[in-house]
């Protein structure tokens, strides 16, 4: 649970910079957001993976 837990600490952190580059058009902000979103890819595409391998783990 704990990279979950990571995961959705990372969404509500990049929250700010999305609302600082959506509502008001800061550049600075929209490139954090755009380095976050790909932090957030990357730590999902490790949840995905522990979440299959405690899958196939359970089933033996």
């Amino acid at each position: 649970m704990n990279t979950f837990e990571k995961l959705k600490a990372m969404v509500n952190a990049a929250e700010t910079d999305a609302v600082k580059f959506y509502g008001k058009g800061n550049q600075s902000a929209g490139v954090r957001l755009r380095k976050a979103c790909m932090e957030i890819k990357n730590l999902a595409h490790g949840c995905r993976a522990e979440i299959t391998g405690l899958k196939h783990k359970a089933k033996k």
